[in-house]
């Protein structure tokens, strides 16, 4: 089988909040901005890696989620339990000075997991978990 990850999503409760994140201070590209019924869905991706994207939906857009569950995921969003994604860099001391500078909410500095990876970690605006973690040569 030939098969890769082409995107994952994950949810935003301020679109334009997201974009400034995700281009301006992570330096994705935008690839796509899509606006329907006054929801906005954004694809963003790495510069140079065309195939790979995260698209920033709005949380409560699936017409099967109800009142209860849309409610749901706005507290777990809220408190930044929703939704999670790991990106990897060769210099993850350097890139996390980069976004410290870029006022990104920090999560935890790099340190060496007792798991094997150094990494850190910070929150988008919508809450969603960022960690990055360092390459091995």
């Amino acid at each position: 089988m030939d098969l890769n990850i082409h995107a994952s999503f994950l949810p935003h409760d301020d679109p334009d909040a997201a974009l400034a994140f995700y281009r301006d201070t992570l330096g994705f590209e935008v690839r796509n901005d899509v606006g329907y019924e006054g929801m906005r869905w954004i694809t963003v991706g790495p510069v140079g890696q065309p195939g790979t994207n995260i698209v920033l939906h709005p949380p409560a857009a699936d017409p099967g989620i109800t009142e209860d569950e849309g409610r749901t995921i706005a507290e777990m969003m809220a408190k930044g339990t929703y939704a999670s994604i790991v990106l990897a860099t060769t210099d993850v001391d350097g890139t996390f000075d980069r976004l410290q500078a870029g006022d990104a909410e920090v999560v935890q500095e790099p340190v060496d997991q007792p798991y094997g990876v150094r990494d850190c970690a910070f929150r988008d605006p919508a809450g969603n978990m960022i960690r990055i973690q360092q390459l091995k040569p």
